[in-house]
Order: structure tokens, then sequence, then C-alpha cells
């Protein structure tokens, strides 16, 4: 392979992809399909048919607050199940987020969720990126803002009851958020927040312009 390719882009589309068959392998608070399928191999020809469960997750918006006048982040800290296991417990600091639902933009979704989980309107969203953050097993999408707001006095405990939601909004000094990440100490280990982090120290200089 060359150590200076300039195309980025794969070889294969969907339509290399001959998915077999799929059947609903579980429907209830997530939902998990099993596919038959194969797909082209890079060396030519076609794979032999493989099982596959996938995980079915839609689209999903994150937003990161930040506060240029005071250099200040609000992250969210809620319990999850996934973490069970986790050194610090199941308690994490992530991004506010959401999933988007039939008919919303993502900008929508961003603005439903900033009230409901941090009290908050913005004025402006800043795009950071989309990406998955398991293509592995799972179909979900995460796409990530970030949006200059006014933190003072910003705080206090949301959700929505009835999804058993029990959020704590903390308001967090970016030093002392980035030097957490800096340090390896896994305080803050979801690849939405991270993401997001990185991308305020590369481009915090436009929000406090006003950009």
């Amino acid at each position: 392979m060359s150590s200076n390719e300039t195309d980025l882009k794969p070889p294969f589309t969907r339509g290399a992809v001959d998915v077999i068959s799929r059947k609903v392998a579980y429907d209830g608070f997530f939902k998990m399909h099993k596919l038959r399928l194969r797909h082209r191999l890079f060396r030519g020809g076609w794979s032999a048919e493989m099982d596959r469960e996938l995980f079915v997750r839609g689209n999903a918006v994150g937003v990161l607050l930040y506060d240029p006048e005071r250099e200040t982040v609000a992250l969210v800290e809620q319990f999850r199940v996934g973490a069970l296991e986790r050194d610090q417990g199941p308690w994490c600091l992530e991004l506010v987020a959401g999933m988007v639902e039939e008919g919303e933009s993502l900008e929508e979704v961003a603005r439903r969720e900033l009230q409901e989980e941090a009290g908050l309107e913005v004025a402006k969203l800043h795009f950071i990126c989309s990406y998955l953050p398991s293509p592995g097993g799972s179909s979900e999408r995460m796409h990530l803002f970030c949006a200059a707001v006014n933190l003072n006095g910003a705080g206090g405990h949301f959700g929505l009851a009835d999804e058993h939601e029990d959020i704590r909004l903390r308001v967090i000094r970016l030093q002392t958020v980035l030097a957490a990440l800096d340090d390896g100490s896994a305080v803050i280990d979801n690849a939405a927040s991270i993401i997001a982090l990185q991308w305020l120290q590369l481009h915090r200089e436009k929000l406090h312009e006003g950009q």
C-alpha cells in the first residue's frame, strides 16, 4: 500500500453488501436485529455468508456548553447502566444529549435537550462533527455541537421523571476538565465528550470572538 495516498474514500459502497435476511432478535428498550449477509472482498470476490447482530439505534445529538467569558463548561452527570463496572462508578459526566425523533432536525433536538437537561436556551449552535460511536455492532450516528452561552447561575437537577432521568448539571472550569483529559484519569471517558472538548481546545478563540 502506498504511504502517500490522498483519496480516503473506501473502494466499496452499500451495494457491495448483500443482506440475505434480517430478523428482529429483540425489541425492548433497545432493539437488536440478526442479519445474515456477505460482502465484497478487497482481494476480489465475495465473503462467505455470515451472521451478525446489529444494535439498532438512530441519530443522536450531543451539545457541549461553553461560557467564553468565564471559561467554564457545563456537563451533565447521570447514571449509565453500561458503566456498572467502571472504576469510578456508573455516574458519568457527559454532554447534554438525546435521540432524534421522526421529523426533527438536529438543531431542534439540540435545543429540546438543552431545555430538558440544562434549562437553557442558546442563540447559536456550532457544528463539530458527525461520527459512528461503535460501527462494529451499532447503527447509531452521533452529531456533536458546541454552544457559547452564559453559564452564570446555571446548574441544578433536570430530566424527565417518566423516562427515569435523574440529571445533575455541573458547571466546571474548562482548565479543570482539560487537565482531567490530559492526565488520563478517566473521569471523563466517553467519546462524545472527549471529541467535543478537544474541538473546543482548537476552536475556542472563535467562540471568544463571537463567530
